[in-house]
Parts: structure tokens; C-alpha cells; sequence
């Protein structure tokens, strides 16, 4: 079951009593100071006889692209910390005694937040600071360009936590020669730094949403840090790609979000499995 709310998060949490669940994940925005935008496109077949125009495909026929939509949200806070603050302490609280919750974030922000975080839930309840690493897109001549995000785990008791490591998928080694023809055909279990591309730009698993995070590094959270039947909570849901991987999973998700254009998203992504839409609400 997923259930999302159109609503202000905060409003949305205050609803659900404590200890409700087992798993939270948000990808709030990250501070960029800009708006982030997405712009769809759809390829159009050209006419024949129109031989100048658009671009030749790989099987020989001209496509003009034709923009169909664009999405944006704002991405700038006079202060960041201040709007992340109480929906961190209301995760806290919603939090299961063996629950985690992983906040993905980047440079700009994540140290001040983990500060935050440290304050909340104590230091001991720190267990990782996740890489995912990636190698796509725009490149900077004046730095070394950042090409990856952080995601923080905190556990709510950090002596008792779920971690399923044996259902994590299994990667390949670096340096198969160094480990045999045995271990390297097994994989290994990931560690804290997670290679991994971006949701491809012309891929099915595109919804043209800012932002949008693959679906193969939130199945892996779900799967260690969450069992079957479990409730799991995004409350800057986007997309809905968190919700997406809980539901492949078995794992029931709340996901909320305040933008109607995210809300419309999910709608449509979620077509034909079993939604519910908090108090009635829809967009």
C-alpha cells in the first residue's frame, strides 16, 4: 500500500502517532541557491521531403525534439537548517525503536546537517556516511568537479537497528584477478561508497522530475534497512522513487509531498497499484 498526502510535511507528520516507522528516507532539497528545473521532451517524426530539419536517428528517419513540459522547484533558504530542523525531531519521534533514517543530501549542506543530526539523535546513533558516487554530466575546469551526494544513516538506538546485509545486491570487484575466479563471479558486498549512474535521461525510469534518484540505490536501503510488511515514510517525496522501491519490496510507504506538480507525478507513476490519497485529497 502507498499512501501520499498533498500537504505540508509537517502538517502530514503531525498526524501519525510515535514509533510509526521502521524505515525513513528524504531527499530534501539541497540549498543550491537556484531553481531546479527538468524539461521533457518528445522526438517528432519530420516529414518526408523535409530532408533539412531535425536530426537523423540511428535508422535513418529525421526527429525534431518538442519540449512538452517544465517542472521547477525552489532550491534557496535564508536558512537551511532552520526548515530542516523540525521535520528532523518529527522523524525522530515517528521513528520505530529499530529504525533508521537516511538523509541524502550533498557538500554544500550535509556537514551542517549532520551537526543537527549528531544534536537530535545523539552522536552514537550515527552508523555511516554513504558516497554514491556517479559520473555523469556538466564539468567544471576550476575544481575538481562533484560527482557525488552523501547520504547520513542514523539509527534510532544504536545498539539495535535493522541490517539485512545478506539481501544487499552484490557488486563487482575492482581487482577481480586479486580474489580469484570463485569470489568474483559471487561479487561483493557494497561499502560505504556506492558506484552508481544517474537516472538515465532517456530511460523508462525517467519521470522527468527534478532531481530524480535511481531506483537501484533506494531497493538497496530498503532491502537491508527495512523488512517484509514494514511501514516506511518519505516526506519529501518527489517523485515518489523511494515509494516506488518500498512497493517493489513488499514494504508498505507514505509518501507526502507539498508540490502538486510531484503529487501529479506519482499519480501517474502509480497507476494501477494500490494508492491512497490521505483524507481524500488528489491532484
Amino acid at each position: 500500500m502507498l499512501t501520499i498526502h498533498h500537504a505540508d510535511n509537517l502538517t502530514a507528520l503531525a498526524g501519525y502517532p510515535d514509533g510509526h516507522f521502521a524505515l525513513i528516507y528524504i531527499d530534501p532539497p539541497f540549498n543550491t541557491g537556484r531553481a531546479q528545473v527538468r524539461t521533457s521532451w518528445k522526438a517528432t517524426r519530420v516529414a518526408d521531403g523535409d530532408a533539412d530539419s531535425g536530426r537523423v536517428a540511428f535508422n535513418g528517419q529525421r526527429y525534431t525534439q518538442v519540449r512538452k513540459g517544465r517542472r521547477s522547484f525552489a532550491d534557496a533558504f535564508d536558512d537551511y537548517l532552520a526548515f530542516l530542523e523540525p521535520r528532523l525531531v518529527e522523524a525522530h519521534r515517528l521513528l520505530t525503536s529499530t529504525g533508521s533514517l537516511f538523509v541524502h543530501l550533498d557538500y554544500r549542506e550535509v556537514h551542517y546537517a549532520k551537526v543537527l543530526l549528531d544534536r537530535i539523535f545523539g552522536r552514537a546513533s550515527f552508523i555511516n556516511e554513504i558516497i554514491w558516487a556517479y559520473d555523469y554530466g556538466a564539468r567544471t575546469n576550476k575544481r575538481w568537479s562533484p560527482k557525488h551526494d552523501n547520504i547520513l544513516w542514523y539509527a534510532r538506538d544504536p545498539k539495535r537497528y535493522t541490517f539485512n546485509q545478506d539481501a544487499a545486491d552484490r557488486v563487482p570487484y575492482m581487482a577481480p584477478g586479486l580474489v580469484g575466479a570463485e569470489k568474483a563471479a559471487r561479487g561483493k558486498v557494497p561499502t560505504d561508497t556506492w558506484w552508481h549512474t544517474i537516472v538515465s535521461p532517456t530511460g523508462k525510469e525517467k519521470t522527468g522530475y527534478p532531481a530524480q534518484k535511481p531506483l537501484g540505490i533506494l531497493e538497496r536501503i530498503v532491502r537491508v534497512h527495512s523488512n517484509h510488511s514494514d511501514r516506511l515514510l518519505d516526506f519529501f517525496a518527489g517523485s515518489g522513487s523511494f515509494g516506488d522501491a518500498a512497493d517493489r519490496h513488499g514494504r508498505d510507504c507514505v509518501l507526502v509531498d507539498s508540490s502538486r506538480a510531484a503529487v501529479a507525478v506519482m499519480k501517474r507513476r502509480f497507476k494501477g497499484r494500490n494508492v491512497e490519497f490521505a483524507a481524500g485529497r488528489s491532484p
